[in-house]
């Protein structure tokens, strides 16, 4: 059975990004590898102190769903909104709670809104150039 899992790649925050959806998510890190961590040998060697405390690899779960992370400051990485991650929350107030969260630094793309199939949803990007729909299944809560 095959299985997709979004890979998020960051400029050297991904620790920061971690930190950003703990708070909104609750989000629960299931690894975390630092560069001084993995196995490298010369590369690590040649890396600074700053470079070694790079996050390598990270799984991090919203829910069930595992997100994988990590820095590539090497890269040269862009913003995407053609693609986005959505969180179905059961409450307008755990959607708002998290948007509060998410929208510093961020652009909000949609405010806060009904739809016909939402009481509750926003989309956005955040800091670090990712887009995100937070929202409630229904329209009755």
């Amino acid at each position: 059975m095959a299985k997709i899992t979004p890979n998020f790649n960051f400029s050297g925050n991904c620790y920061e990004a971690i930190q950003l959806y703990q708070r909104a998510f609750d989000a629960r890190i299931h690894t975390l590898i630092r560069n001084r961590d993995a196995v490298w040998d010369e590369a690590t060697a040649k890396m600074t102190e700053a470079e070694k405390e790079l996050v390598y690899h990270a799984e991090v779960f919203i829910g069930e769903a595992r997100i994988m992370m990590s820095d590539n400051p090497d890269l040269p990485l862009q913003p995407v909104l053609a693609l986005s991650l959505t969180v179905t929350m059961d409450t307008k107030e755990e959607v708002m709670r998290a948007f509060e969260v998410m929208q510093d630094g961020g652009n909000i793309i949609y405010p806060p809104q009904a739809t016909a199939y939402s009481s509750c949803f926003v989309s956005l990007t955040d800091r670090f150039g990712f887009r995100w729909v937070i929202m409630t299944e229904q329209t009755e809560k």
